[in-house]
């Protein structure tokens, strides 16, 4: 099968060799898994950590998102068949989905939205689980709870899907920040109820709207920059939650307001097989019922066309720049 791989690590992204067109064995499903027939992909902002920081003696697949047909199950399977279109974000131990096939344990599947196309729906898998069980799992924020959540990058992939999320189903006061223009307009179009700009000092912005405190931060970029910021502006007995990899964080400012402080890492399930491992399939069918029924939309941001690795170096550099806005996609090999 077709595939797109890198096998040194650190590799600037122009350079052909950090991603390259390879082709590999078709994988054969384990008890649980699905074999997927791989139509649409998206690029995640983990997929450029791992191809610079994570060294391998072969070549592999990278990529967590994925849309296609279940062409075949195995043994121990019961919650899909073959015919089944799915979407999911995948295990981080194994191969990824820049892959004509790919391997999904069924519990962390679920069925594709039937009112988006194959490349709209792979936008949805990694950040709707992240912002989910950031949101609801982390959090534990409750529906009617009224206070203040302030997004930190709303208008990157993560924070597309989340505030949606606390906008249509919650009771929160959705506060996103955005540094341009035209990512200020699509968080607002996206339910934010405000926009605060992260590149000014955020105290007197948000003093400004009125609220000078928040009770809730979801801090998804950046969080080393704004780090004394977001203590500051915490209520006591708020809570911070991150999910990014700042190179170090004292928690000992946090313990004057008692707050507390919460990771958000999508793969923690896949990687341990905890227990609750299927409420991400749970999550996925959640999130795919409020796509159809119009209460969420996709966050695609770019189509980059073909599925090739000359198209997924492009979409590597743009995420490395950090002026991606919503996910970029590609479908069709």
């Amino acid at each position: 099968m077709k595939a797109i791989v890198y096998s040194q690590n650190g590799l600037p992204i122009f350079d052909e060799n950090a991603l390259y067109d390879l082709d590999v064995a078709k994988p054969q499903p384990g008890a649980r898994d699905l074999l997927v027939k791989i139509s649409a992909i998206a690029v995640n902002p983990v997929d450029t950590k791992v191809r610079h920081g994570a060294p391998t003696d072969k070549p592999r697949i990278l990529g967590w998102d994925a849309v296609g047909v279940v062409e075949a199950v195995g043994s121990d399977v019961t919650l899909f068949q073959p015919g089944d279109e799915v979407f999911y974000a995948g295990d981080i131990t194994r191969a990824g989905s820049y892959a004509e096939y790919g391997l999904v344990d069924e519990r962390i599947a679920g069925v594709k939205p039937r009112s988006l196309d194959d490349a709209d729906a792979a936008a949805l898998p990694l950040t709707s689980l992240t912002a989910w069980e950031l949101l609801f799992d982390r959090l534990a924020i409750e529906a009617e709870d009224n206070a203040a959540l302030l997004i930190i990058g709303a208008g990157g992939g993560v924070g597309s899907i989340l505030t949606q999320l606390a906008r249509k189903l919650t009771n929160l006061t959705v506060i996103g920040t955005a540094s341009r223009p035209e990512t200020a307009q699509w968080v607002r179009e996206l339910g934010a109820h405000h926009v605060v700009n992260h590149q000014q000092p955020l105290a007197e912005q948000l003093a400004a709207i009125g609220h000078p405190q928040v009770r809730y931060v979801a801090s998804l970029t950046h969080t080393d920059s704004y780090y004394t910021q977001l203590v500051d502006v915490l209520a006591p007995q708020g809570k911070l939650a991150l999910i990014d990899d700042p190179d170090t964080l004292d928690v000992v400012p946090l313990k004057r307001k008692a707050i507390s402080l919460h990771w958000e890492l999508m793969f923690t399930r896949s990687l341990f097989q905890t227990a609750d491992m299927q409420r991400q399939h749970d999550i996925l069918q959640r999130v795919s019922q409020l796509i159809d029924d119009r209460t969420l939309k996709t966050t695609a941001g770019e189509h980059h066309g073909q599925i090739n690795a000359a198209n997924l170096r492009k979409a590597h550099a743009l995420i490395e720049s950090g002026r991606a806005r919503g996910k970029i996609v590609l479908s069709g090999f």
